[in-house]
């Protein structure tokens, strides 16, 4: 009879579990978990804060007596692995509520640790009133300050997901909200002119947005805590939430003398075995090739962890016969009215590797825009020049965004192009497409610029332009351009174009913009068909580029 061993629950240990019994009926299985809950949803924390999710046992996918009683799997919670055994296949235990030792053996085990957040040695980090979130527990202690103390302002430390989330439900609850975000911008996922869409929003949403700051130090005030940031800047706040990253529990592994990666994550081959064959790790400490860029990376994502508990379970009982492919990064964040998504690699990290991409952004409606509810969506891809290959895409919406960005994902999963883009065969009713969706309309725009029937330039190398020798054009209504235009251009409305395109300089580039790309590329059509050699439609139109300009502070443009 085999014995299997998982340290570690909640999605990617949960899973296996689960799987391993599915599999092996007369396997003897032992699932430790550290903390007092098995399997719970860690996504829904910040919504059982806010009040969106208004019963906690909601919050719990499995308990320890459903696991034993369901699958006949043997779970100790309040349970720690201390030390593991290699070489005699056996782990050391401690029982948390009493400190009792034991010792089990195992043939197969499973790492599961997940990741733990960050807390940096910040003076004052420790006063009552700071928390990270991370577990359920963490959830209790913030809930029961909420409801005892009922704090009237809340400081927001990071501006990733956990961050915004609960930027979202502590406002909803009735706070004043400050996040403070040490980078340029918040969402690292996303390339900054994505992100500006979501700096508006949270402003517009009375969200005090602090970018390129950081925490000096914390002071008890005593019924409030003051925050002292790295500009010198304080804010008072009833409550601080921690947001400011998580970094791979290794410590069983390293202890272990497992190979542990460049980015800090235990390292597994393509079985999601470690460098000891008969160890098997999973979910939020692992470190593995993304299947995009290739370099190695960690993955902190619930998706990406229960399919590795179940590739695991497979591989563990029938003899490695599942290889696990990677995992793309896709992922979804409600921010207030946005829905923001990204999949596969951006256009910083593709720089930062040295991968050649082109980037297109378009806006598009999320429905027919006759029948009503429609709302604007930003859609950016990445492809290659060569192979025309998609490597990534980033979209910020109100609605519909969802939907989009899982099909890119399931393209760049399978290696797709541009032209699947084109093809793409979607559904389609007024309440729900247009006859030409945003994926479709991607495609159309990234064929355009791969095959040369359209130049474009995008908002970074505005500033840079020669302007003695650049003739800005700006194609939309009169209107239009009286409420906001690039410094300098000229406007001529598309429709009067043909008529006026004597004004049109032919010893310049021509750079064209409109609100979205749509009439510029009319224009820049009309202009190349009529001699003009160097003309480009500015990507994302005006409305990118009035976004980016608007933000503040924002980044250097290159």
């Amino acid at each position: 009879m085999a014995r299997y061993l998982i340290i570690g629950g909640v999605a990617g240990g949960a899973t296996a579990a689960a799987r391993l019994r599915r599999l092996d009926e007369s396997a003897e299985i032992i699932m430790f978990e550290r903390g007092e809950y098995v399997s719970y949803a860690n996504c829904g924390l910040p919504y059982y804060i806010g009040g969106v999710i208004p019963v906690r046992d909601r919050l719990f996918v499995q308990t320890a007596d459903g696991f034993r009683n369901r699958f006949n799997i043997d779970v100790r919670v309040s349970t720690e692995v201390v030390s593991i055994a290699r070489e005699r296949k056996q782990v050391e235990v401690r029982d948390l509520a009493n400190g009792a030792i034991t010792v089990e053996s195992y043939d197969k085990l499973v790492l599961s640790p997940g990741a733990e957040p960050l807390k940096p040695p910040i003076p004052g980090i420790d006063i009552p009133g700071i928390f990270t979130l991370r577990n359920v527990m963490d959830t209790d202690r913030i809930k029961q300050h909420c409801d005892t103390t009922k704090p009237k302002s809340a400081v927001i430390v990071g501006g990733g997901f956990i961050g915004l989330e609960m930027a979202e439900n502590l406002h909803a609850a009735g706070m004043e909200i400050t996040l403070v975000e040490m980078a340029e911008q918040v969402m690292v996922n996303l390339d900054y002119e994505m992100a500006a869409e979501v700096h508006h929003h949270l402003r517009a949403k009375g969200v005090t947005l602090l970018l390129k700051d950081g925490v000096a130090s914390f002071r008890d005030k005593g019924r409030s805590i003051e925050v002292v940031l790295s500009s010198g800047r304080t804010i008072a706040a009833d409550i601080v939430i921690l947001s400011i990253g998580v970094r791979p529990d290794t410590k069983l592994a390293r202890e272990a003398g497992l190979d542990i990666g460049k980015r800090g994550g235990i390292l597994v081959d393509r079985h999601l075995r470690s460098s000891d064959p008969d160890i098997y790790a999973i979910g939020d400490a692992i470190e593995f090739a993304n299947p995009v860029t290739g370099r190695s990376v960690i993955t902190l994502l619930a998706g990406p962890a229960n399919k590795q508990g179940r590739l695991v379970a497979d591989n563990i009982v029938t003899g490695n016969t599942r290889i696990y492919g990677g995992s793309i990064g896709t992922a979804v964040a409600k921010v207030f009215d946005l829905t923001v998504a990204s999949t596969g690699a951006s256009e910083k990290t593709l720089a930062a590797e040295g991968i050649p991409c082109v980037a297109s952004i378009t806006h598009s409606a999320s429905h027919a825009t006759y029948y009503p509810g429609a709302s604007q969506m930003s859609v950016k891809i990445l492809f290659s020049p060569d192979s025309c290959t998609l490597l990534g895409a980033q979209i910020v919406g109100a609605s519909g965004v969802d939907r989009r960005i899982d099909v890119f994902a399931a393209l760049i999963g399978k290696k797709g192009s541009v032209y699947d883009l084109m093809e793409f065969d979607h559904a389609y009713a007024p309440p729900y497409s247009s006859a030409k969706d945003p994926v479709n309309i991607a495609g159309f725009v990234a064929e355009n610029i791969l095959t040369g029937v359209m130049k474009v330039m995008h908002w970074r190398q505005v500033p840079g332009l020669d302007r003695a020798n650049t003739f800005i054009l700006d194609v939309r209504t009169p209107g239009e351009h009286r409420a906001g235009t690039i410094e300098g251009s000229v406007n001529i409305p598309v429709d009067e174009l043909r008529d006026r395109i004597a004004s049109v300089p032919r010893d310049k580039t021509i750079v064209v913009f409109c609100a979205v790309g749509q009439r510029a590329h009319v224009a820049a059509r009309i202009l190349r068909q009529s001699g003009f050699e160097e003309v480009y439609n500015l990507s994302g139109g005006y409305r990118t580029y009035g976004t980016v300009l608007r933000d503040s502070p924002g980044p250097a443009c290159c």
